[in-house]
């Protein structure tokens, strides 16, 4: 197995730059505000071919006995206790301080390898950084900088040597994890996002706490359901762009429009006890513009009496018509219900987002949708389709060839949309339709 490295810290020392930095990315919230970092968070790192696992957590508060602060504590117990390597960072500009010396003591009791990295050092000397972190009594101190990649490498070498050094020799190197679908959990802040995912994979993944914006970076977590893996990845909950006032909740914003477009299936989930509003229809509106599979999970439905829930269902139909392709889920991540049918509905999804489609299968369909109607007339032409074939999946793309094609009116490309995913029983992806007009060999002859 991968060895696996915990990046600890108290706020603002660090600890996101240099995650970014030991997995070539910008996939943590980097800006100079603590507290920024909230849940653990995994990624990809390798040195020459030496490839191991690192993961960034929030600032460490191992006092905090409720709230936010609380929360993030039990997150970065749960990293030390899943790490082989813990490098506890310090802040060299700012020198030792109280806070340092209570996670001192936490480390120390963990049982945990730990190193002792100064950062910030750039243009200072080693004995004049170091040496009031001695008191520490963690050892020898590692000096680096994270933003320029001073020490970084040989930082990383020394814990990957710790790493190895603590397993057995015989212990077995397995494959990575397979990855599966992978599932973005998206909407309003405060709608479920987190305790969701936490129902899903059975324990306090990620922070779920009755407050709006949580969540502010795109955590991914492995899950597995029915042997079948996914990559469940829950999100920032997405404002409205006049609402999103910190620089923090603009990268927030961001990444959750990367993870709608890197995503195979979307679950949109909707507050079954809020009305449904512009916002929740824009962010349906970009996961469309995407193409992604969609499932739409509807949440709380359990809070609500039974003569609410068809109004509920009025509402979301009316205002959420463009996604009538997609299933509507009605559960409750709290308690756990309805939790089959969206996972069933995630499978189906993904299924028709990657689905096959055989040229002859498909010009057979389209010669349907023609014969029960035909395209209208356009200045005494009718456009003429001859075939189709399938250009593209995750969403799947029908380009369909014929004559005087720019004659088709968006009705009409509506119409084929329908007849295909009804012939092909597409339920839970968008289908795109690309018309191409072919030459007209007698153009030359005409002019």
């Amino acid at each position: 197995m991968k060895p696996v490295i915990a990046l600890v810290g108290r706020p603002n020392v660090g600890k996101s730059t240099l995650f970014n930095r030991l997995t070539r990315s910008r996939d943590a919230l980097v800006a100079d505000l603590p507290g920024l970092t909230r849940d653990r968070h995994y990624g990809e790192g390798r040195v020459g071919e030496r490839p191991f696992l690192v993961i960034d957590t929030g600032g460490f508060e191992p006092v905090a006995k409720e709230g936010i602060m609380h929360e993030m504590a039990l997150q970065t117990r749960q990293a030390v206790a899943e790490a082989d390597v813990v490098v506890f960072i310090v802040d060299g500009r700012q020198g030792l301080t109280p806070h340092d010396k209570t996670i001192t003591d936490f480390l120390r009791k963990s049982g945990r390898k730990v190193m002792l990295v100064v950062n910030k050092s750039e243009g200072m000397k080693y004995t004049s950084v170091t040496a009031e972190f001695y008191e520490l009594g963690l050892g020898d101190p590692y000096v680096i900088s994270a933003a320029h990649g001073d020490g970084v490498a040989d930082l990383v070498n020394e814990a990957l040597d710790q790493a190895f050094a603590q397993r057995p020799a015989d212990a077995e190197e397995l494959e990575p994890q397979e990855r599966g679908v992978k599932i973005a959990i998206v909407g309003r802040p405060n709608v479920g996002k987190s305790t969701l995912i936490n129902t899903l994979v059975g324990e306090q993944r990620v922070i779920a706490f009755d407050m709006p914006g949580t969540t502010r970076d795109s955590i991914e977590v492995p899950f597995e359901r029915g042997n079948k893996h996914y990559t469940l990845i829950d999100t920032a909950g997405i404002r409205r762009r006049g609402k999103v006032f910190e620089a923090i909740e603009k990268f927030s914003v961001v990444k959750t429009l990367q993870s709608i477009s890197e995503a195979n299936v979307v679950i949109l989930l909707l507050d079954a006890q809020q009305d449904i509003s512009e916002q929740d229809a824009h962010i349906a509106g970009f996961i469309l513009e995407s193409g992604r599979a969609l499932v739409v999970g509807v949440n709380k439905w359990d809070g609500l009496e039974s003569s609410d829930r068809d109004q509920v269902k009025t509402d979301i139909d009316r205002k959420m018509d463009f996604l009538s392709f997609a299933r509507h889920i009605y559960l409750s991540a709290l308690k756990g219900t309805g939790i089959g049918p969206l996972m069933r509905a995630v499978d189906e999804a993904y299924a028709a987002a990657t689905a096959k489609l055989s040229t002859p299968r498909l010009t057979r369909a389209l010669e349907e949708a023609v014969e029960k109607q035909e395209p209208k007339r356009k200045g005494g032409t009718r456009p003429k389709m001859r075939y189709a074939h399938q250009g593209g999946q995750n969403p799947p793309v029908i380009v369909i060839h014929g004559n005087a094609l720019e004659g088709v009116t968006e009705p009409y490309k509506r119409y084929l949309e329908k007849h295909f995913r009804d012939t092909f029983d597409l339920i839970g992806t968008p289908l795109r339709i690309e018309l191409r007009t072919g030459k007209n060999p007698f153009a030359k002859a005409q002019n």
